[in-house]
């Protein structure tokens, strides 16, 4: 058995040699075939012209004696005239690929294949044939070039057999070496090989061929967005250099400034300059009928973390109901977390602390009745809001919307959604449809609401204007805006605007050229240094470890992708000792979460370890590294959580420990946001010797506590 495939494979590397002789030897009698073609159209050529002409006329002698010793003038109109005959011949061929072949034509080229004889005898015997049977043996060969032509194009493996079956019938070809020079092969392989020619140097003709295989570079598709997207309002990037005075910002009540001079604020930032005016500008009139008893815009604003979105929706807000008479639900905001509605209303406390506007706060965290007691009371005349602003999440307020009797939402006059990106994407819970259409329902009762009762918008008509309608605004605030059309159509805006910092700045080089950077998709913090840290599984904990004892990090915020991770690494770093810890994730309590984060905020723990959670919006104190412990899945996360740092115009670090296998994917989420400044920060593998001995002993004790937390769980 092993003889049979050696003798095999040798087998075949004889043949694959043979094949590389023959390739060689077809190139050779590839010449010789080519230059005997054309004499012999030549000659066919020059009989034609004999016929022609009259008998004894010395042009069509010569010519028909030898057409290489003509005089020079018949030289040259033999030239001419062939080059019209190969016209002729190109456009035959033409009509010829239409026409299907007859069987007798097949029968020939079978007979012709079977036949053995070379191409000197064929020549001989057509030198005596008469004129006719010269044209029809040259249509003949004319058809089989074409059907070979077409059997090469289709099937480049079966011309492979047919040359390998050839090459075996042409065993005589090999031992007489002065017929291999002259080309002695069989009539498929003379006709495929002129074919080939012609294909190289096709007879010119008046067909064009459309199309070619050029290279060309691809051009990009540029999306195609609608005017408020494609061309938005910029506003600047840089806090410090763009800081506007609170008394250069038009409109905004003496009340109010006081509040914010109170709260050491003397000077707005680039984004609340340019939102607080628009949004005052589209209550000029009062809250009840929008300016010019139009409708007014929705707002949407994309701006990095940490540069005061929450400010800026707040002051426009309490500025328009300063002068409500009647307590109705005007403002809502809805939030992703219950921390970011606990911060954003307690900025919401502080600047109507004094005006008689209430603000009610609903994640939950009460019990049901106690929230309804806060949001609605029942009198003899029927029930009254206790509310002018509520801050919400959104599955807390879908359960009062339907199960909270006397809860309107029918004079709301201003809707916030904050981190709107991920409410767009839970929109299935169907939130935010459930809040329009509570806002749009009728109302049985009657009255002076009446005169105000709001409908859904549609086409302006007569009837339409003739009696005044509250207005719904949308404002939208985000640190990563999706620019998905498709996804912004879901919230059905009015005529949105756009007021965003993502954009690419242009950099000169020279004198009057310009180079615009690459586009943008987020903006990240001004004071923001990005590196991130190749590493292996087993050294990320000690890496850690390493930060926070030999380089001394200092209130250290780490990010984990699951709870159960940083619970974990929670209790290794608590066991290996040295650094005040703790965790904040979903799996604590509320009051130990506040507890947590007051204390992280006071300086009393250098580490908190936390899950997404603290990663949208929450602005946490005092933040000098965010390290993401677990490399983020996708870039928006990666821009909240690096976002916790550098806020306010301030410096932070971001570290990223990223696994070697996933430092490609990494870099190249970072590329197509835009993110082009993270630096390469290795470890090396020395430093982290000494923590090894000691690391060892905490993953021990780590394991033995992980065991006691599952035994109590059982029992």
């Amino acid at each position: 058995m092993a003889l049979f495939c050696i003798n095999r494979y040798g087998g075949e590397e004889e043949k694959q040699g043979e094949e590389e002789e023959e390739d060689a030897e077809a190139k050779a009698r590839a010449r010789v075939l080519l230059e005997r073609l054309r004499q012999q159209a030549k000659a066919r050529q020059l009989k034609k012209q004999q016929e022609a002409q009259p008998e004894g006329g010395e042009g069509g002698l010569s010519g028909g004696a030898d057409p290489g010793l003509s005089p020079g003038g018949g030289k040259r109109k033999s030239r001419g005239e062939s080059e019209e005959q190969s016209c002729a011949q190109g456009q035959k061929k033409l009509k010829k690929k239409q026409r299907p072949r007859s069987s007798s034509e097949e029968r020939a080229d079978a007979e012709e294949a079977a036949d053995g004889s070379t191409p000197s005898k064929k020549k001989d015997s057509r030198r005596k044939s008469d004129v006719p049977q010269e044209r029809t043996e040259a249509d003949s060969e004319e058809d089989i070039k074409q059907q070979e032509n077409r059997s090469n194009l289709k099937n480049k493996s079966s011309q492979r057999k047919k040359a390998d079956e050839e090459t075996e019938g042409a065993g005589t070809r090999k031992k007489e070496n002065s017929q291999r020079a002259e080309g002695s092969q069989s009539t498929k392989e003379e006709l495929s090989l002129a074919a080939l020619e012609e294909e190289a140097n096709p007879p010119p003709s008046s067909l064009v061929v459309l199309g070619d295989y050029d290279r060309r570079p691809v051009q990009k598709v540029q999306p195609f967005l609608p005017q408020w997207l494609a061309q938005p309002k910029l506003v600047q990037k840089r806090i410090k250099d763009n800081l506007v005075p609170i008394g250069e910002v038009p409109g905004i009540h003496p009340r109010l400034l006081k509040k914010l001079q109170m709260n050491g604020i003397e000077s707005f930032f680039p984004v609340q300059a340019e939102v607080i005016p628009a949004i005052l500008q589209s209550a000029s009139n009062g809250y009840l009928v929008g300016q010019g008893g139009y409708r007014p815009k929705d707002i949407c604003v994309s701006a990095p973390t940490g540069s005061g979105k929450t400010l800026s929706f707040v002051i426009p807000i309490v500025q328009v109901l300063l002068d409500r008479v009647v307590c109705q639900v005007r403002a809502l905001v809805v939030l992703p977390t219950k921390e970011l509605a606990q911060q954003v209303s307690k900025v919401f406390n502080i600047y109507t602390d004094g005006t008689g506007l209430k603000v009610v706060l609903i994640t939950g965290q009460k019990s049901f009745a106690k929230e309804q007691e806060m949001l609605v009371q029942k009198k003899v005349t029927g029930y009254c809001s206790l509310a002018d602003i509520i801050v919400a999440t959104p599955g807390r307020l879908t359960d009062h919307i339907s199960q909270t009797a006397g809860f309107s939402l029918t004079q709301l006059r201003f809707l916030i959604v904050d981190e709107a990106d991920r409410m767009i994407d839970d929109m299935h819970q169907n939130c935010l449809n459930q809040i329009v259409k509570a806002a749009f329902q009728v109302e049985n009762d009657s009255g002076s609401n009446m005169l105000f009762q709001r409908t859904k918008p549609g086409p302006i008509t007569a009837a339409s204007s003739c009696y005044p309608q509250i207005p719904l605004q949308k404002l939208l605030f985000s640190a990563t805006l999706t620019q998905d059309p498709e996804k912004l159509q879901q919230l059905d805006l009015f005529q949105p605007r756009l007021f965003t910092s993502v954009y690419s700045e242009k950099k000169t080089f020279g004198v009057g050229t310009e180079t615009e950077q690459d586009t943008k998709k987020y903006t990240l913090p001004e004071g923001l240094s990005q590196c991130y840290v190749p590493c292996d599984l087993n050294s990320k904990p000690l890496l850690l470890l390493y930060f926070m004892l030999k380089m001394k990090f200092t209130r250290v915020l780490c990010f984990t992708n699951s709870r159960e991770a940083s619970h974990r690494l929670f209790l290794l770093v608590q066991a290996f000792g040295g650094i005040a810890v703790a965790e904040f994730s979903s799996r604590l309590p509320p009051n130990e979460r506040q507890r947590t984060m007051k204390e992280f905020e006071q300086g009393k723990i250098q580490l908190l370890i936390s899950t997404d959670a603290t990663a949208r919006g929450i602005d946490v104190k005092g933040v000098n590294y965010v390290i993401n412990y677990d490399a983020p899945q996708f870039i928006r996360t990666y821009i909240h959580r690096v976002g916790r740092t550098a806020r306010a115009g301030k410096v932070g670090v971001a570290f990223s420990l990223v696994l070697r296998i996933q430092e490609r994917r990494f870099l190249r989420m970072l590329k197509d946001a835009g993110i082009r400044d993270i630096k390469k920060h290795p470890v090396k593998g020395n430093s982290l010797k000494p923590l090894v001995q000691k690391y060892e002993e905490a993953l021990c004790k780590l394991e033995k506590t992980v065991k006691n937390e599952r035994a109590q769980k059982r029992a």
